[in-house]
């Protein structure tokens, strides 16, 4: 045995146990490629375990495959900013039960440039589909001091490397009527960018 790995073997034999078995488990990240680039996230699994965890069950039972990224929402104010979404768009046979919801009030995550944050309607339902904050997006978080559904969105993971990627698919062409059924016309990608592999790299 060499002696590095003696000295980082009794280093961590010396931690407590709990931070012993921290220092021994990385946070998985999940690589997804695409056509134009790489993208890497890194999942909270420790703060928000129910919506990571699902996450990873798509990736590792392949239920991602014929996924896209789908829809780029660009504020007004800041047209290179906004949300690129992802995920099965519509493809229900490989959708798992939703989930339920872990508001970042609970997780003390917040939306931030490359947070990955679930998509939902009302809180309780998110189940695949998934977005990509380009730019800070505080609004997204839970707010209790707003009326109504407060509850914001549930963070998850971070994008670690590809941001270049995420910002250059933000800005892709969007179709003139697609999506206006649900209030998302001159959102939708036109075409939708595959997602060509998505795996486990950690």
């Amino acid at each position: 045995m060499s002696q590095h790995r003696r000295t980082v073997l009794g280093l961590l034999a010396a931690l407590p146990l709990g931070q012993r078995a921290f220092a021994q488990a990385p946070a998985p990240r999940v690589r997804l490629e695409t056509s134009r680039g790489v993208i890497v996230i890194e999942l909270h699994a420790d703060k928000a375990p129910i919506t990571a965890g699902n996450f990873l069950r798509y990736v590792d039972e392949g239920r991602y495959e014929g996924g896209v990224f789908y829809r780029a929402l660009r504020l007004g104010f800041a047209p290179e900013k906004g949300l690129l979404q992802g995920g099965l768009n519509g493809i229900e046979t490989k959708a798992l039960p939703a989930i339920a919801h872990e508001p970042t009030s609970q997780t003390g995550l917040s939306h931030k440039d490359g947070t990955v944050s679930m998509a939902r309607f009302d809180p309780g339902t998110a189940k695949c589909e998934f977005f990509i904050c380009v730019g800070d997006s505080p609004y997204f978080d839970a707010d209790p001091r707003q009326p109504g559904d407060n509850l914001g969105f549930a963070a998850f993971a971070q994008v670690v490397e590809g941001m270049d990627v995420v910002r250059a698919l933000h800005q892709l062409p969007v179709s003139d009527t697609e999506g206006e059924t649900y209030g998302m016309k001159g959102q939708i990608l036109a075409p939708p960018v595959p997602i060509t592999a998505i795996k486990r790299s950690v």
